[in-house]
């Protein structure tokens, strides 16, 4: 298969992938409606982990509240990123964490993004009781772990020729 071919399906994959994830973000934040909105927290382990509805108008712990606008500027960000960062990484099956993390990232903003647009707050409904961690969602699952990956990734995994192979390409 040439490249081109290879690149165009890493691409259909990784778009694909993404708004299926974004998919299931959706439908979880559809059943915390419809299950726990206007209910009782539904404890899962007695103070420690439970689910709960919250109305998110902010970011975590309550920052940048109502400022639609700043998300709606870092989603579109963002995805120039992503999207400038998917293209320079290489097709190379060493490089597929990278790829995954990207995916991951996209399908979080996205994910938020669209509770935003839609109702102008995010639908969280995961509270670790326990360490008193805002209350959060399955996007902010992706974008925490793509995240962290990343980070991992880069410190842990990848050399610094390997990083320079994405840069200057």
């Amino acid at each position: 298969m040439n490249t081109e071919k290879k690149r165009y399906i890493h691409y259909l994959t990784a778009a694909i992938t993404a708004i299926l994830l974004v998919v299931l973000d959706q439908i979880t934040k559809y059943l915390a409606v419809i299950h726990l909105k206007d209910q009782p927290p539904y404890v899962i382990l007695q103070n420690i982990f439970q689910l709960e509805y919250l109305e998110n108008r902010g970011a975590a712990f309550g920052l940048f509240q109502d400022k639609r606008i700043f998300f709606y500027l870092s989603v579109i960000l963002i995805s120039v990123i992503v999207v400038w960062f998917y293209s320079r990484v290489p097709m190379d099956r060493k490089y597929m964490p990278l790829r995954i993390c990207a995916v991951l990232l996209i399908a979080g903003a996205y994910g938020n993004f669209i509770d935003r647009i839609r109702l102008n707050y995010v639908i969280d409904f995961f509270y670790f009781k326990l360490i008193d961690f805002p209350i959060f969602n399955v996007a902010d699952i992706y974008v925490t772990v793509s995240s962290f990956l990343i980070i991992l990734l880069i410190f842990f995994y990848y050399k610094e020729d390997d990083l320079e192979r994405i840069l200057h390409r």
